[in-house]
């Protein structure tokens, strides 16, 4: 049950700039998927990001894109970007079987993309610190269900860590550098 970089894609849902201001913790969220998010940059982990009718809820938020060198964005209609088609099936062509998930909100779009990718047989993550909705018993709620389905949650540093795997590397030390060290002495808030 170990992430493995090779294996896995980070898999962000509806950070949309006019959805975040009535998220609560919406802010955190975005730090902690963005912080990944650089991370996984940096190990050539593909990031992935949704967004839903982004024509009323606005584009992904410009602090989370200046966090991230490369990444692939998908618009979607339904609830589940599982739903979409040629998301499913790039999905699948990308030979990913670990997805790391996080978005907002939690309890619709992240849960629902969440349960369509378990049906399909991935691994799946669930981002506790960036997964956020309106009210937090209903992030808390979908983190729950999510779990009873299969789904494993975890936390950025899990992941990081996981995705690092050892401390000896060229790889490790400029992730230290760059990421882990700044971020050593801030405290954690679950949803």
């Amino acid at each position: 049950m170990h992430l493995q970089c090779d294996k896995s894609l980070l898999l962000m849902v509806d950070f949309q700039a006019g959805l975040l201001p009535v998220i609560n913790g919406g802010e955190l969220a975005i730090e902690e998927a963005g912080w990944l998010g650089g991370i996984a940059c940096l190990m050539d982990v593909p990031v992935w990001l949704t967004e839903q009718n982004p024509e009323r809820l606005g584009g992904t938020a410009p602090s989370l894109l200046g966090s991230l060198n490369d990444y692939r964005l998908w618009q979607k209609k339904h609830f589940g970007i599982m739903e979409e088609g040629e998301f499913s099936a790039a999905l699948k062509a990308s030979g990913k079987t670990q997805i790391v998930l996080c978005g907002t909100e939690a309890h619709i779009c992240v849960l629902q993309t969440g349960l369509g990718l378990l049906k399909a047989g991935y691994e799946l993550y669930w981002l506790s610190e960036a997964a956020a909705s309106r009210r937090p018993q209903e992030a808390a709620l979908a983190r729950e269900r999510a779990c009873a389905k299969g789904a494993v949650a975890v936390s950025a540093d899990m992941v990081a860590y996981e995705w690092l795997h050892r401390c000896d590397t060229a790889l490790f030390k400029e992730a230290h550098k760059r990421y882990l060290k700044p971020r050593s002495s801030r405290p954690v808030r679950f949803f």
